[in-house]
Formats: structure tokens, C-alpha cells, sequence
């Protein structure tokens, strides 16, 4: 049986969105165009090296304020390394995570108010 690396960021992928803490992938421009020219890698937020039995993960996440960014990274690692794992039969060597930014939600009553509405 032979997987293709975007099964496999399609697996990170749900694993990662089961994480509480994370609002999301970091696509770049420039990965986004090698996905578009056919260069693959696993698309927007994730990376994947592929050997005969073994997979390495490279995530880009953004993390909501307020979560501890060690104590999310530690658990987008284990439940992708689990998930991929359990779902096609590799050795995942790696998951590395790279926190690309910090995410705001506004407070309910402060959408939509500009500053001179405080």
C-alpha cells in the first residue's frame, strides 16, 4: 500500500483541529504556489518527508491568547503522531511544530464598536 503525503497532512490536519487552544494552519504565499505548480509537501500549514516506513511532520499553527504555546505544541504532537499512527501503519520520527502567531477573539460586546464607541 502506498499513501501519498496529502493523506497524510489530511490526518495532521484533523488531529491538529481536535486540539483545544489552536485557531488554525499558517499557509504561506509561497507554499500555497508550490502546492498550485505540483510541488508536494501536504499544503497549506503542513509539511511532510515521506521514507518507506517512516514519516516526519513539520505543522505551522496559529495559538488563541490565553493557551499555554508549550502545552498546546506538546499536545498537536502527540495526536498527530497518534493519529497518523493508528490510521496508515508509519513510524512518525518527527512532528515538529512551529507557532507562527498568536490569535485575538474579541469580547462579545465589543464587536462591531469602533474606538469612539468605548
Amino acid at each position: 500500500m502506498v499513501l501519498s503525503e496529502e493523506v497524510i497532512a489530511a490526518i495532521a490536519r484533523l488531529a491538529v483541529s481536535e486540539v483545544p487552544g489552536i485557531s488554525g494552519l499558517h499557509g504561506s504565499l509561497i507554499r500555497d504556489l508550490g502546492q498550485i505548480l505540483g510541488r508536494k509537501g501536504g499544503g497549506r500549514g503542513v509539511r511532510v518527508e515521506m521514507g518507506s516506513r517512516e514519516v516526519a511532520i513539520d505543522l505551522y499553527v496559529h495559538v488563541r491568547y490565553g493557551r499555554s504555546i508549550p502545552a498546546a505544541a506538546q499536545e498537536v504532537q502527540e495526536k498527530v503522531k497518534e493519529a497518523v499512527e493508528k490510521m496508515t501503519g508509519l513510524k512518525v520520527v518527527e512532528v515538529n511544530v512551529h507557532v507562527k502567531g498568536v490569535t485575538f477573539e474579541e469580547a462579545p460586546e465589543r464587536k462591531g464598536k469602533g474606538l469612539g464607541d468605548l
